[in-house]
């Protein structure tokens, strides 16, 4: 009988090794490739009809451009154009908008489908000047226009009402604001009466100085080296004056000067400079950031002509040493700061709400430079400290109160500029250019560099925080809303 029970077939040796590799490669691949749609999807641009017709769409993106064009001239920043222009946009009707601003210009494109020609328009942007009033006037507008929109027509002369708007202050109040300024920063400095008294003269004439060459259109490189030079001959006679006769004894010229430069540096815009930098617009960034630095270079060149002129004649100026905080007293320290504020708020032209916070906001960044000094930080990281709470409360407040948070933070800083040490930089490198001052006076004004930079990346990064504070604050009222999903 035969035996049936069945034998196991001999394994069959692969003719190659192509069939396993080929398996481990398939495998490989099923381990690295991803088996869903990316986690980021890319950006998509609207290219669908959005039902607004041409005309429609035009009107809108003129007024659009409109607005924004007279924020940027205010001294609005990047970021601030850039989320009002699309929210016109939006309120209207149009999504497929697009806008990019530089540092003077901006431009509004409307994209309106793949079978359709876009709108887009640009302006140029030639003057810009700080215009807290227009905007704190500009951004209420947007605001009503957004929660209860009207024709454009209507919208657009609305507008037209705020660009004509009267300023709130006559032209001799805001030069007199900005002599309060440069009295208020001598004061800070420990100059006595007389020098006080001086420093609002020099400042007032600083201002008018500034205004006459505007209006004959001279750039602004050469007015701020002009009104740096106003101050520095004040000062000059001033010790002149001491020299030669004996009068004035115990008046230091220096403090003069040093209050100048604070009223000189006020002005410019390193602040929004840093927080276009750190939203993202680094061309608007970059620029903001050269024109800070070629109009302190015009101060520069201002005071260093009038210095060297006078030590060929003869006539030397000193530096005094700059008081403590015990000397000139932790009250007077915080007023100065409060005065200088509420001054600078006034030429500017803000509104008396504007300008009662900014004073307040101004004495505390005072108050904790000086607490942050106390633990022995340097003077950068102390002015960087304050101006981050200044960033934060006046970002806060100015939600709540229905201000620009930009006009209170620019105003709230201006005790705390370099002004001091910027002039006594100038004064070492001009007096010992051949020996160890000129290395001396590098260094410092690198500290007044620090300071500034301190100043302008505080206020940016305290007004990011306070609007993270705002927006979860938002999303959980929201989530408490009635209606809403669990």
């Amino acid at each position: 009988m035969a035996d049936e029970t069945p034998r196991p077939r001999p394994r069959r040796a692969p003719r190659s090794g192509r069939p396993i590799a080929g398996e481990a490669l398939r495998r490989t691949r099923h381990a690295l490739q991803p088996s869903g749609p990316p986690t980021e999807g890319i950006p998509v641009v609207w290219t669908g009809p959005d039902g607004v017709e041409q005309d429609t769409a035009r009107s809108v993106v003129d007024f659009a451009m409109r607005v924004s064009a007279a924020l940027l001239a205010t001294g609005a920043p990047a970021s601030d154009v850039v989320a009002t222009a699309l929210l016109l946009s939006r309120t209207y009707g149009l999504r497929g908008v697009h806008v990019d601003v530089t540092f003077s210009s901006v431009a509004i494109s409307y994209h309106r489908g793949p079978l359709a020609d876009p709108i887009t328009l640009l302006r140029t942007v030639r003057s810009r000047s700080s215009d807290f009033q227009r905007l704190d006037a500009l951004r209420g507008l947007v605001v009503e226009l957004s929660r209860d929109p009207v024709p454009v027509p209507e919208a657009r002369r609305r507008f037209d009402a705020v660009i004509a708007m009267p300023y709130p202050y006559r032209r001799w109040v805001t030069t007199l604001a900005t002599g309060v300024l440069g009295a208020s920063a001598a004061a800070g400095f420990g100059g006595g009466p007389l020098i006080v008294a001086l420093t609002l003269v020099a400042a007032a004439l600083i201002a008018v100085t500034q205004h006459k060459l505007a209006g004959y259109g001279v750039e602004s490189f050469f007015a701020q080296a002009v009104a740096a030079a106003v101050p520095t001959v004040l000062a000059v006679l001033v010790a002149v004056l001491q020299s030669r006769t004996g009068w004035l004894d115990g008046v230091v010229p220096s403090v003069l000067v040093a209050s100048a430069v604070v009223v000189l540096l006020a002005g410019l815009s390193a602040v929004g400079a840093a927080q276009d930098a750190i939203e993202g617009f680094y061309v608007t960034a970059g620029a903001r950031v050269f024109e800070v630095l070629v109009l302190t270079l015009g101060i520069v060149v201002g005071i260093t002509v009038v210095l060297a002129l006078s030590h060929k004649l003869g006539v030397s100026l000193s530096i005094s040493d700059a008081p403590a905080p015990s000397a000139t007293g932790t009250a007077l320290a915080v007023g100065t700061a409060m005065v200088s504020a509420v001054a600078f708020g006034v030429s500017n032209y803000s509104g008396v709400r504007t300008v009662v916070v900014a004073g307040l906001a101004g004495g505390v960044g005072w108050l904790v430079y000086e607490a942050v000094r106390g633990l022995g930080a340097g003077r950068p990281s102390s002015s960087a400290v304050a101006a981050f709470v200044v960033g934060v409360t006046a970002q806060l407040a100015a939600r709540r109160l229905k201000i620009a948070a930009l006009a209170v933070t620019t105003s709230s800083i201006v005790a705390l500029l370099p002004g001091r040490t910027l002039y006594q930089g100038i004064f070492q490198v001009v007096s010992d250019s051949a020996g160890p001052g000129f290395y001396q006076g590098l260094s410092t004004l690198f500290e007044a560099a620090g300071v500034g930079i301190g100043l302008a990346a505080g206020v940016s990064f305290g007004t990011y925080v306070a609007r993270l504070v705002q927006d979860s604050r938002k999303g959980r009222r929201r989530r408490r809303a009635p209606g809403a999903r669990a």
